[in-house]
């Protein structure tokens, strides 16, 4: 396995398992533990911002990590894992811009606060599957002619 390879897998699973600390474990605390549901989506809005520059961030430096000017020298897991990539950085991207604003306004004007956040909860949950299968197309093991 090469260096290229190897930095990859490590941008991969901080991407997932970022994504998995932060839905899974960090903001239901933050329910229960803060005072009010208000503050804990304050500050779960504040940490979903946080989590989308560093989505962005993992999946460009994947998307650079992966650019080989020979497509065919791409390993097939590679190449599988590209589209989850992409997929994962839209995703993230069109919650931050598309769907976290209409969730501010919902709640400040009375809008589908029940339609958006459910949205926004799917689409990070898309997001999260295309990481972890991002995640295990890269770190299959590889034959000896693979990189």
């Amino acid at each position: 396995m090469n260096t290229r390879s190897r930095i990859s897998i490590l941008l991969a699973a901080l991407w997932w398992g970022s994504l998995t600390g932060l839905g899974f474990v960090v903001v239901p605390m933050l329910f229960i533990h803060l005072p009010s549901p208000a503050a804990a989506g304050a500050m779960a809005a504040k940490l979903f911002t946080a989590q989308t520059w560093l989505s962005v961030a993992c999946t460009m430096l994947l998307l650079l990590a992966l650019n080989k000017k020979e497509a065919p020298a791409l390993s097939p897991s590679a190449r599988a894992a590209m589209k989850f990539i992409v997929a994962g950085l839209l995703l993230a991207v069109l919650v931050e811009f598309g769907v976290a604003p209409n969730i501010v306004n919902a709640r400040a004007e009375g809008g589908n606060l029940r339609l958006w956040h459910g949205l926004g909860s799917a689409m990070y949950l898309a997001q999260w599957l295309a990481a972890g299968w991002t995640l295990w197309c890269l770190s299959r093991t590889t034959k000896a002619g693979d990189t």
